[in-house]
């Protein structure tokens, strides 16, 4: 069994963060996991999320804030200061994580979704510390995208077989079988042998203070992750309100920290007169929210989806179907599993068939009452995976100091 102590054990974790909270907070819920069981681990996770310091760390988890790109739903990037030239921005990102990896010298570098980083930035770092002996693992959502779009998007750059060249195991953050996110791939079978299913990353309440606001108890919870794309579902929640004045119990709408500023104010004009509704900017405690929620209607990102497993919320999934279809495909193979109820964008678009939704989703089942019911075992098995690496480092160092010796 795994033991409570891997003293001196350094992880570095890398997060591009150029849209969105997931990968920041998927991050922050492995690293957090980590400390907690085992005394002696430190954490440092370079990020590019222009909201890092927004949320708290654990002692002995720390993070590198490294200049913000972010991610223009035309696919295109741009630096978030105004007059910053991208290259440049770029240049001064690579040679962050290179020197704070070579400063740090992690034993383990954990990357997040980008095998080879923000254009590739990446690349250097990981040639640097796989010479250094450095354990490379890629940590993979559980659906990547569709096979045509991830192809299309790994086909530049040689990504699979740059894969294939750094990286010692592929982590897929969920259970064997929901989703493969290397399907239709044209993988080597290597990489393929290489993949390790963790199952979904449980998330806990965090300690809170009281909220600076009264939510209302029992409130249906509307959530869009990021908000940068969220605000059609807000939209599509106020007016099946509107259609239906059947629909009285109480929302709480969290907007998210990148929705629109125009978006943000049109939101709030259209809310103001339908006393159901309370509007929260954005909150580093969604968790203890989500919790008191009698059930939650999101676009079902990853973390949003794990959440409302880890609550075992009874949910309404509307997901995003462009650029990416990520969230389509999670949210039809969640359906298919009984595990949520659907609605395409276009469905969410009818005011009468989301009231009908809404209405419906006070009586489906909570996850844990499904045959599938709730595979939540990703940070336990992700700490026997660190647990065993380190294991094998700490013998092969033992070993070479032995051999030395005589």
């Amino acid at each position: 069994m795994p033991g409570d102590r891997l003293p001196h054990a350094r992880v570095l974790m890398y997060s591009h963060d150029t849209f969105g909270l997931g990968h920041l907070r998927r991050c922050r819920a492995i690293a957090h996991a980590l400390v907690e069981r085992f005394k002696g681990v430190q954490v440092l996770i370079v990020s590019g999320s222009s909201i890092a310091g927004a949320f708290d760390f654990r002692t002995r988890v720390d993070f590198l804030k490294v200049p913000s790109v972010i991610k223009l739903m035309n696919g295109e990037y741009t630096p978030l200061a105004d007059h910053t030239d991208l290259q440049e921005t770029l240049d001064l990102r690579r040679s962050l994580i290179l020197n704070t990896a070579e400063s740090f010298q992690p034993d383990i570098f954990i990357v997040d979704k980008e095998p080879l980083g923000l254009r590739g930035e990446l690349e250097p770092t990981l040639r640097a510390l796989q010479a250094a002996g450095t354990t490379l693992v890629l940590g993979l959502r559980d659906v990547m995208d569709s096979p045509a779009l991830l192809a299309a998007e790994w086909a530049g750059p040689e990504v699979l077989r740059k894969m294939q060249e750094f990286y010692h195991q592929l982590w897929v953050y969920g259970p064997r079988d929901f989703y493969d996110p290397l399907q239709g791939l044209e993988a080597p079978r290597n990489l393929h042998e290489r993949l390790v299913w963790t199952g979904f990353l449980r998330r806990e309440i965090p300690v809170v203070v009281p909220h600076h606001i009264n939510l209302p108890e029992d409130a249906l919870l509307v959530t869009t992750g990021g908000g940068g794309d969220g605000a059609g579902l807000v939209r599509q929640v106020i007016e099946a309100y509107a259609f239906d004045p059947s629909l009285t119990a109480p929302v709480v709408l969290v907007l998210g920290p990148f929705m629109r500023a125009e978006d943000r104010d049109e939101i709030r004009r259209r809310a103001v007169d339908l006393p159901a509704f309370t509007l929260v900017d954005f909150d580093n405690r969604l968790e203890a929210i989500m919790q008191a929620a009698s059930g939650v209607v999101s676009m079902g990102g990853y973390n949003t989806f794990c959440e409302i497993l880890s609550f075992d919320k009874r949910a309404l999934i509307v997901p995003r179907t462009r650029p990416r279809q990520e969230q389509l495909i999670r949210a039809r193979r969640a359906a298919e599993l009984g595990l949520i109820d659907m609605l395409l964008p276009e469905q969410a678009a009818d005011p009468a068939l989301m009231a009908a939704a809404l209405r419906r989703l006070q009586g489906r089942p909570r996850p844990s009452e499904t045959f599938y019911g709730r595979p939540l075992d990703g940070l336990l098995a992700i700490g026997d995976l660190v647990h065993d690496i380190m294991v094998s480092r700490l013998a092969q160092r033992a070993s070479i100091t032995g051999d030395l010796r005589h």
